[in-house]
């Protein structure tokens, strides 16, 4: 990304100078479909960012551009549309639309963005382009809200306006990522603190280049069964109120009495948060052994409680297990394709990528998408140099 061109295309487009803020993409490292149960996660931002150029116009119209995407949208901020409208642009406009239902009169404003989070990779290129917008647009009026309020309104917005019942981890750790470290988040308190990733390892994310369409319908049927499972535990304590508040005592206590599905997804869940936490003392404790093994069993979970990975998947995180260098991995995101999130020795970084590219490339015939990435920081302005 070349910030000074950035802001010569948006000046030639525009006649004007503009602000830019970036906000990065997230993988996470595991607790995965915990976030819509007050559960816990461990995702990390990552070097890939969406970048929003912002200047205020004269009048109420929101102006939008991409360096990606030829579509120009032009609205009346007066009369923004109520629900999404089918194109790239309504990650904007969700956000426009909720920051004036908070009672913030956002000014007439020109925006140019330009994305580099993969899309439909699982790596919250969505969450990116919120969080971006949100900085921009609240910087016409001059205005800066917490981590905690940001994220909230971002995932409102993608709630609400878009459609897609996501959890607030993707725009949280887009917001609040640390350079070197994962962050420990509490999706029910948004209490947070950052977990160091070992120096002498990167991410690497192996994007398998398919997704099945199931993903996006059998998302919503997961949280539907894990609301339906919520209803059976708080029959039995009304102190219930998520899946977060079931320890793995009283699921095993009750497991006769819930639906073999519906156990099956709570049990993941259950078990997710506390591999989490795990995975938290064991980065502490530098125990990268600790680290692979709930990686591991992160990804059995997903694959065989919650029925979300898929043969791709699973053909890549069976390929990297024995690759020099590998500490831990499994699938991330949603499921039915997209990424797996590894854990390398930073010595074995090339070789690991060669390897896991050319053995999954002969396994399935699909040339796979190798990013070696770190942990970065969240979203920020940027101040380009002329």
């Amino acid at each position: 990304m070349n910030l000074a061109e950035f802001a010569k295309n948006f000046e030639n487009r525009f006649q004007s100078r503009a602000r830019f803020f970036r906000a990065p993409g997230r993988v996470n490292l595991i607790g995965e479909h915990t976030d819509y149960n007050d559960g816990f996660v461990l995702p990390a931002a990552i070097g890939f960012s969406t970048y929003v150029a912002v200047a205020p116009r004269t009048d109420r119209r929101l102006v939008i551009h991409s360096e990606q995407f030829p579509e120009i949208f032009n609205f009346d901020l007066g009369e923004l549309p109520k629900q999404r409208t089918g194109n790239w642009c309504d990650y904007i406009l969700g956000v426009a639309a909720v920051l004036q239902q908070q009672g913030l009169k956002i000014s007439g404003t020109n925006l140019l963005v330009h994305g580099e989070v993969p899309i439909g990779a699982g790596l919250s290129s969505s969450a990116a382009v919120e969080v971006a917008s949100a900085f921009a647009l609240l910087s016409t009026i001059n205005l800066q809200l917490p981590i905690p309020e940001l994220a909230r309104l971002c995932r409102h917005a993608e709630n609400t306006f878009v459609g897609a019942r996501v959890g607030i981890m993707d725009q949280f750790v887009s917001c609040a990522g640390k350079a070197g470290h994962a962050i420990l988040l509490d999706c029910r308190t948004l209490a947070f603190e950052p977990a160091p990733v070992p120096s002498n390892l990167q991410l690497v994310v192996c994007n398998t280049t398919v997704k099945h369409d199931l993903a996006t319908g059998t998302y919503n049927v997961r949280r539907a069964e894990c609301e339906a499972a919520v209803k059976y535990f708080e029959r039995w304590d009304s102190g219930v109120h998520a899946l977060r508040d079931v320890s793995t005592a009283f699921l095993e206590q009750h497991a006769n009495e819930v639906p073999p599905v519906i156990l099956k997804r709570c049990s993941h869940v259950i078990h997710e948060n506390q591999r989490t936490l795990q995975t938290v003392q064991a980065l502490k404790d530098g125990d990268l052994a600790q680290i692979g093994q709930l990686m591991h069993a992160s990804h059995a979970s997903l694959r065989d409680l919650y029925e979300v990975s898929c043969r791709e998947l699973d053909i890549m995180v069976d390929t990297a297990q024995n690759l020099p260098g590998f500490v831990g991995g499994r699938m991330t995101g949603g499921g039915f394709g997209g990424c797996t999130v590894n854990l390398v020795r930073t010595e074995n970084i090339s070789e690991f990528a060669e390897r896991i590219s050319h053995q999954f490339q002969k396994a399935t015939g699909i040339t796979p998408q190798i990013y070696i990435c770190s942990a970065e920081d969240g979203a920020q302005e940027l101040f380009p140099a002329f």
